[in-house]
């Protein structure tokens, strides 16, 4: 469907027939949702995922579908839905390959080709670049120019992850000459030595084929002598358009605004139901809910698009606003992935507590006030890493308080989550993260369920009153911007990232 075709379809939508109002209290209690109500918005969203080529990935027919089933369904509640579109550089992977002499790497367990990697062969020689092994390591290889300064140029670049951009790493390497480059997972600690899934800057700048492989394949490939590799990659960018949906509640104060966001987007390889379904069903729920009650303060859903690209649905989203229009905006509450199969409950850290990165003033506040909520349903949680590698990142960035939920990706569950969630320990969160199996057999309805009410009472919560995080008095202007927390530059909802 072209976006012409898309407008067409939503002008025919009325928003007369409105459903009787919800109760307030439900919302409240945290008991409006069951999983299963949830899951029907989730086996649209697969239907036209099959309809699409088996995804819903940005400038594809799955997510013009998926945008359109949203909108429709708030179009059809009363809504005014604003679509924003933007242009984007669209990457295609048409093949890739990785050998050692006649050994045959297997795609997807071996090595992952990064998006926006080059086209072309390479077969040659393997330089490591700056390497420091062993945990606890603080790696900054393939960071400065420096690295390559005895670089024989036309081998294969081994980078380690770590401390900067895996652009700003594949360029140096370019501009020194490299044919190829092969990166791995750092290895400092458990959680960054499996199979990276990494992404280069949008656009054509990087023209060599670079790879991704874990810390412990590199490991293996360095004990060999004299190693030669084949790196081969076919790859295509292309300009294309997708769409922001972007709605809001009729009445609440328009210049306090509470904005919740979810990236509607999957990645190429499949329908993407747990990432980032879960979360556009979840706000689309709450949304429909929430449409004809009595707030205080304005609430905005936004499904946000090219995510998996870099964040860029919600970038053009932030920064198309004035600095006025973000004044307005009290917080945004960021809603990535929470119904994973072994899942935990991840409340991003917004005071820093546990892990030293805190988000703007009044960050703590959305912290603090999931905590409370599953604390009232008996259930424990733990705080995630505000780390910059999903939508919230822009407006972080702009001075605007931020939090969310999440479940887990492709990271292992700790023993200690095991006992705390159950699940199986020393396994992912989301074994299909990113896969073609991330389907409608990929979610926990009750996880689903839990976080879908969950992001309800915030959202009712903060209609009523944003002062636990704005305070009486409103940062505008340059105050605001003093507020800003601007992370590392990631790409990819959150294992999968352009820097550190």
């Amino acid at each position: 469907m072209n976006s012409k075709h898309f407008l067409l379809a939503l002008s025919l939508f009325s928003a007369s027939a409105l459903a009787q109002s919800p109760s307030v209290e439900c919302l409240l209690r945290g008991d409006c949702f069951r999983g299963e109500d949830v899951m029907n918005h989730l086996k649209a969203l697969q239907a036209v995922a099959e309809k699409g080529s088996g995804n819903r990935a940005a400038g594809s027919l799955g997510h013009e579908l998926s945008a359109n089933y949203i909108a429709q369904k708030l179009l059809a509640a009363g809504f005014i839905v604003k679509l924003e579109p933007f242009d984007f550089m669209k990457f295609e992977k048409i093949s890739a390959k990785f050998l050692k002499a006649s050994v045959v790497f297997e795609e997807g367990k071996d090595f992952n080709l990064m998006s926006y990697s080059g086209s072309g062969t390479a077969t040659a020689q393997v330089s490591a670049v700056d390497l420091q092994m062993g945990e606890g390591n603080t790696s900054t290889s393939g960071c400065e120019t420096a690295d390559f300064s005895s670089f024989p140029k036309g081998n294969i670049a081994l980078i380690q992850r770590g401390s900067c951009s895996f652009g700003q790493k594949v360029a140096n390497a370019q501009a020194a000459g490299a044919a190829g480059v092969v990166i791995f997972n750092q290895g400092n600690t458990p959680d960054r030595s499996g199979l990276l899934v990494g992404t280069l800057p949008e656009g054509t700048s990087i023209k060599i084929p670079a790879i991704a492989i874990s810390y412990s394949f590199a490991e293996t490939l360095l004990s060999e002598e004299g190693l030669e590799l084949t790196v081969e990659a076919e790859t295509f960018v292309d300009q294309k358009v997708s769409f922001n949906v972007i709605a809001e509640t009729k009445g609440g104060n328009p210049d306090n605004v509470v904005m919740i966001g979810a990236h509607l987007d999957s990645v190429g390889e499949g329908p993407g139901i747990n990432d980032n379904g879960s979360g556009s069903a979840g706000i689309l729920s709450v949304a429909l809910k929430m449409k004809d009650l009595p707030v205080v303060n304005k609430v905005r859903f936004g499904w946000f698009s090219a995510e998996e690209l870099g964040l860029i649905g919600s970038t053009k989203y932030v920064a198309a606003l004035t600095q006025a229009e973000k004044d307005k905006i009290a917080l945004f509450i960021n809603v990535d992935m929470i119904g994973s199969p072994n899942y935990m409950i991840g409340v991003y850290d917004g005071d820093g507590s546990r892990f030293g990165q805190k988000g703007p003033e009044g960050s703590a506040a959305i912290e603090n006030l999931f905590h409370s909520f599953y604390g009232t349903k008996n259930v424990r949680s733990v705080e995630t890493e505000l780390n910059g590698r999903s939508d919230y990142a822009a407006f972080s960035a702009a001075g605007i308080a931020v939090g969310g939920i999440f479940t887990g990706a492709e990271g292992k569950k700790t023993e200690d989550e095991a006992v705390l969630f159950g699940g199986a320990k020393d396994e992912a969160y989301d074994a299909c993260y990113h896969k073609a199996c991330d389907d409608l057999a990929n979610i926990s309805t009750e996880a689903l369920e839990l976080n879908t009410n969950a992001i309800a009472y915030l959202a009712q919560s903060f209609a009523n009153s944003a002062e636990t995080v704005r305070g009486s008095n409103k940062l505008k202007g340059l105050a605001r911007l003093k507020n800003r927390v601007v992370f590392p530059k990631h790409l990819h909802c959150n294992g999968d990232e352009h820097a550190e």
